[in-house]
This record gives C-alpha cells, sequence and structure tokens, in this order.
C-alpha cells in the first residue's frame, strides 16, 4: 500500500500529533479540520487512505514496537489466550499473564485506545466527507459513497474486534473534531454494537467497488467482497447462520477468488505479497511502512514461538510412508519445526531462508478465501447439512496435501463436523489472529453447550500449576472478556468495569 505512505495527510497529522491518552480523545484545535481540511475530493481520499495508515500503526525502535500496531493487538487478542503459541523469556509479564489466563485491569494490552483511533478516523470520513459534494463540483456522489463505505465497513470491523474481545463496549459513531464532542460515554450492550455492525456494512455494501482496477490495491482495501466477509464472520458469531451461508455465496459466485494451489509458490503468494487470487482484505505493508512481526518472531529476538505440540496433535507426523506424507501447512509454512519458530510471520520462503529486520513486511491478513469456504461450511453444519459442510472441508485438506493422521470425521454427525471445522481452522489459520475467537464462537453456542473446547485448550495451553486457577476462571462467562484498561475507568467515569474484574 504505498499509496498511503504519499500523502502528507493533514487530518491524521493534525488529529494524532495533538491528541490527548483520553479514550477516544482526539484532540485538535477547534474547526481546524472542517474549516482548512475538507475541501476537495483529493482531501478526501487522502482521510480515507489515512484511515489504513491508522492501521499499520505503531513504530519500531531496535528490537521494540514503540507503540503496538493493530495487527499486534489483534494476533495477541486471537492467540496468546489460546493453545498455538509460547511465551519465550523476552516476553513481557503482561504477555505472559494473558498465557496464564491471569489478566488484570492494568494490562496495556488491554488498552483499545488505537482500535478507538481508528474508529475516530472513519468517523470523520462519515461525518465530514458530505461537505466535500458542495465544496468540490468535480467530487461526485460515487465518489461520496465508495469514501464513506470504506469508513463504514473499516469501522465495522473495528467494533467487531472490540465486542468479541470486550463484550458490551461504548458505541461512538460521531466524530471527535473539536473539544465540544469530548464527552463521558457508558458502554452499549454487546447485542445492540453489533446490530449497528450490521447496519454499516450493509451499507457500506453498496456503497464500496468490487475492484479498483489493480489487484494489489483491491486486496488492500475495501471491496464490496471485503464487506461481505466481514458480514459472513459477524453473522457466524451472532448465530445467524442463513445469513452467513448467503454472504459467503456472494464471494464464491463473484468468480474472483480461489485457493491458491499448494505448489512450490504456495508460501511466497499466501505469506510474501498478499496479492493472490485468495486474498479478499490485508493490510499490506512494505519497505517504507514495517511491522514489528519480526521482532515477535524472529529467531534471535522472538518474545513468541510456536506451541510445542503442534507438529504431532494438529499437522501430524507421519511415520508409516515413505516417503512421509505433509500437510504443507505445518513445518516451513506456520512454523518451522526445528525451533518452532513462527515462520508465516518472519521467512521469507518455504524452505530456511530468514527475513531480515528491513524486510519485515509480512501482510496482516483479515479475510482470504479459505476462511470463507470453511465459514460456509461451519453456518451449513449448524443448519443440519455436514455432508456438505464435510464436501468444502475436504476443498481446504487437498489444497493443503492434509491427511488422515488421528481419524476422520463421520461426515453425517453435526457434531463430530463441529469439532473438525473446528480443527481445520486451527490448521489453516494458525497465528493468524483467529484461535480465541473461533474456539469461543462455538463453545458459547446453546448456552455455552460446548464449554469443553475452552477447558481442553486451557489443558493445553496453560502451564500445569496454574491450570486449576484457569479451570475456575472459564467456568465464569465473564472471563471470556478482557477488562477495560484501568485508565480508562479513571478517565471515563460513565464506564463500569467488565463484571468478572470488579
Amino acid at each position: 500500500m504505498k499509496l498511503i505512505l504519499k500523502y502528507s495527510l493533514l487530518l491524521l497529522v493534525v488529529v494524532a500529533s495533538s491528541s490527548c491518552k483520553k479514550w477516544l480523545e482526539l484532540k485538535p484545535q477547534d474547526g481546524i479540520i472542517r474549516e482548512e481540511f475538507w475541501k476537495t475530493k483529493e482531501q478526501v481520499d487522502a482521510a480515507v487512505t489515512g484511515i489504513y495508515s491508522s492501521m499499520m500503526g505503531g513504530t519500531v525502535s531496535g528490537n521494540l514496537a514503540v507503540e503496538r500496531a493493530l495487527p499486534e493487538y489483534f494476533f495477541l487478542w486471537g492467540e496468546a489466550r489460546a493453545d498455538m503459541i509460547a511465551p519465550t523469556a523476552r516476553a513481557a509479564v503482561e504477555e505472559i499473564d494473558f498465557t496464564t489466563m491471569n489478566v488484570l485491569s492494568q494490562n496495556n494490552i488491554v488498552n483499545w485506545r488505537f482500535v478507538y483511533q481508528t474508529i475516530n478516523y472513519c468517523n470523520t470520513v462519515i461525518e465530514l466527507a458530505p461537505d466535500v459534494l458542495k465544496a468540490d463540483p468535480t467530487f461526485t456522489q460515487a465518489q461520496l459513497d465508495r469514501a464513506v463505505g470504506q469508513a463504514l465497513a473499516i469501522r465495522g470491523l473495528m467494533y467487531f474486534y472490540l465486542v468479541r474481545t470486550f463484550r458490551d463496549v461504548p458505541l461512538k459513531l460521531d466524530a471527535t473534531t473539536s473539544d465540544l464532542n469530548l464527552k463521558p460515554m457508558a458502554k452499549s450492550p454487546a447485542d445492540s454494537v453489533l446490530q449497528q455492525i450490521v447496519v454499516d456494512l450493509k451499507k457500506a455494501e453498496t456503497g464500496v467497488p468490487t475492484t479498483y482496477g489493480n489487484i494489489s490495491v483491491d486486496k488492500g482495501r475495501i471491496t464490496r467482497y471485503a464487506v461481505n466477509a466481514i458480514l459472513a464472520d459477524v453473522y457466524l458469531w451472532m448465530d445467524d447462520y442463513a445469513k452467513a451461508v448467503a454472504e459467503c455465496d456472494k464471494v464464491i459466485n463473484s468468480g474472483q477468488f480461489g485457493l491458491v494451489a499448494g505448489d512450490a509458490s504456495w508460501f511466497e503468494k499466501l505469506y510474501v505479497t498478499a496479492a493472490s487470487p485468495e486474498h479478499i482484505f490485508a493490510i499490506q505493508f512494505d519497505a517504507q511502512k514495517l511491522n514489528s512481526f519480526y521482532f515477535m518472531h524472529a529467531t534471535t529476538q522472538r518474545r513468541w514461538t510456536a506451541a510445542s505440540h503442534l507438529m504431532e496433535s494438529v499437522y501430524g507426523i507421519d511415520i508409516t510412508n515413505t516417503p512421509p506424507k505433509v500437510d504443507i501447512r505445518g513445518d516451513g509454512s506456520s512454523l518451522r519445526a526445528g525451533d518452532l519458530t513462527i515462520w508465516k510471520y518472519v521467512g521469507a520462503n518455504s524452505s530456511n531462508t530468514l527475513r531480515s529486520a528491513e524486510q519485515s513486511n509480512a501482510p496482516w491478513t483479515f479475510y482470504r478465501y479459505a476462511d470463507i469456504l470453511l465459514m460456509k461450511a461451519e453456518a451449513l453444519n449448524e443448519q443440519n447439512q455436514p455432508e456438505q459442510a464435510w464436501e468444502l472441508t475436504k476443498r481446504i485438506r487437498e489444497r493443503a496435501s492434509a491427511f488422515d493422521f488421528k481419524g476422520l470425521p463421520d461426515s453425517t454427525s453435526k457434531q463430530e463436523m463441529q469439532s473438525f471445522i473446528l480443527e481445520e481452522r486451527q490448521r489453516e489459520f494458525a497465528f493468524e489472529g483467529k484461535r480465541w475467537y473461533d474456539v469461543l464462537r462455538v463453545a458459547k453456542r446453546n448456552n455455552y453447550q460446548r464449554m469443553d473446547l475452552l477447558m481442553e485448550m486451557a489443558g493445553i495451553s496453560v502451564p500445569p500449576d496454574k491450570q486449576q486457577s484457569a479451570f475456575a476462571k472459564l467456568k465464569d462467562k465473564n472471563s471470556h472478556y478482557l477488562p477495560i484498561y484501568l485508565y480508562e475507568l479513571q478517565t471515563n467515569k460513565l464506564l463500569e468495569q467488565n463484571p468478572f474484574y470488579k
């Protein structure tokens, strides 16, 4: 996304440089944004670009991220409490606390500030871009719809992360562009937030294009198919399976996407360039804007490794065939089995070549076609169509050369397919920030009918001396959501701490 870095973005600079650290308090001088910036279509385009830039966030100095970028938060929120990663001696105390289910409100990883910052950039475009129709006669309604549609979709995506992570959260839909907008806000119920997300995404769907005319741009910007992918995920979380299937079908029936073949270039296409026919929406880093993944996962300075059980119990080790069967998503792809390096973010290829720190530009993928197929499979299975779900799951397995090392499910059994699809998602999306959300989504259905899934995950990931404490916490459903950061409670007196942490 080199376009992001070519803009001298007045909106982003003015808002960010004068911001305070209160939650969502982005405090420019009153009036400067509206009076001096929102005049031309080029400025609207720059403001939209600023939204994407804010998600890349953070700065890297030495071997540390001075400020975490959103993908780092999404990685930690989606993986650190799950069973796919393990902290090293270099991990910070607040990171280790996630792995032992000992998260407190002082833990800075629960700080939602940067998510709300991106939401505010979205709100600013949604609120102020329509004024440019009057100021710039060359700015068309279609261009406005495209700009606002991207902002609505990203706002919806950001709130989706928040509601899955914290459950009830403040729902701010107007822009903080002056002191007059600075006011405390109470939390909104999760159901209300989810309904607003759906409203935003349905409106965005009618405004954004199916393509921007360039494959790289299409993968790094919100297209109509990206909106469909987010909506499918939201509906799945809401247990609205028919609508989830319908959104998946919009992507499938478009004919614009497909699985990358599992050949020698598979790794590079998925984890290096992020511009393959499989990608739907990703944050595309490059040499001008690096990510912090190298210092999180590289062998000499890493804070995280792959969990030690993955090759044996998740991907499988074939000891009966010559040559042995190999799931291509395991060694040399998701991880390097020899030293448990999380490979998809630091490998230059599927062999043994490590990227340098200056090459730390692996993409953060929100959605790819494999996700669409497995979301549809999950939704079909919940509608008592396990055999149709199995056919979709087989497509993913065949691309990966997956082999039967612990028994295939009964494809006529909804219960067995439910567990198997979850396992297939684990293999396919290792370290992509989805594991905790996937397990929680399935576990909470039907009044936590599958609470066993959370317990099993803790039994694998939590150290033995802390397991009983973790099991006791997990039995309280309120513990499945993170606490509100202490600073937010101190500066916003209308906020109430999440029940488990009071």
